[in-house]
């Protein structure tokens, strides 16, 4: 056991298990990004870098089917940082969450040795997508074409460029997707931590296995920070979804087939 699943084994909370926590009709998710962890300044404009904080955070809201309203952001600011360079990172935060409707009401500023951002979305929904309520026969799919953001963490590392269109620079959120989807939906997260490790995840939290529908290349199955959708729906939704995803162009891999046994994806977890 990886010391992430540690901790939050250790934790009691019954609002633990889900992309946020669910209290009420409200939503509380955060995640931080952290420099020298999730990113290098050489690596990105602080425009992109302030960007992907913000998306990364939104998207654990349009994974379960709600809508971000507010957002607080705490920053970690080492002495480099300019005042020209805090307003480039606040204007992106700002511009980004507007795109999603989302204000942005407060939070923390402290000195630190690094670029840090830790933000908490609050999100409503009145029919959240939750991780809860696969069953055997389901099927599992996953949107859009993973494998691009490990292949280019892999270059950047080796010192060579990316597009700035880069899936690793610039995630793309399923929002209009899981609007549309939703009712169709038995659940859902993103993918973050790469297709295998996130498909362990909710395969261990509703105690079923899979059976592959098709071969999955490992540079596909270990690719984290991909930020696509990772959904669970009965196999008599298929050809609505399908439907769907073909209506707003999206591509939509139907890889497995929920079963009762314990087979698991071959993992190498991101949180060591």
């Amino acid at each position: 056991m990886n010391r992430e699943d540690y901790l939050i084994n250790k934790l009691s909370s019954s609002y633990i298990g889900d992309d946020g926590a669910i209290v009420g009709d409200k939503i509380y998710s955060m995640d931080a990004f952290f420099e020298g962890v999730h990113f290098k300044r050489e690596w990105m404009s602080l425009t992109q870098i302030a960007r992907k904080a913000m998306l990364v955070n939104i998207s654990d809201a349009i994974a379960m089917s709600a809508k971000p309203i507010y957002a607080l952001v705490t920053l970690s600011l080492p002495k480099d940082i300019t005042k020209k360079d805090i307003d480039e990172i606040l204007s992106s935060l700002y511009n980004t969450a507007n795109e999603f409707g989302c204000e942005i009401i407060g939070g923390d500023t402290i000195a630190g040795e690094r670029l840090d951002f830790t933000i908490t979305i609050i999100s409503h929904s009145d029919n959240p997508l939750t991780r809860k309520g696969l069953k055997e026969g389901d099927l599992l799919g996953y949107t859009g074409i993973l494998g691009e953001s490990k292949r280019d963490l892999n270059r950047l590392l080796d010192g060579k460029k990316v597009s700035p269109n880069s899936r690793f620079i610039e995630p793309i959120l399923r929002d209009k997707f899981i609007e549309l989807s939703r009712p169709y939906l038995s659940v859902g997260m993103d993918i973050s931590d790469g297709l295998y490790c996130d498909t362990n995840k909710l395969l261990d939290y509703n105690r079923v296995g899979f059976e592959p529908l098709i071969d999955i290349d490992d540079s596909i199955g270990s690719s984290g920070e991909e930020y696509e959708m990772l959904i669970g729906f009965q196999s008599d939704k298929l050809d609505t979804i399908l439907e769907i995803a073909k209506e707003i162009d999206l591509e939509l891999t139907i890889f497995a087939k929920v079963q009762n046994n314990s087979r698991r994806f071959n993992c190498i977890n991101h949180h060591n």
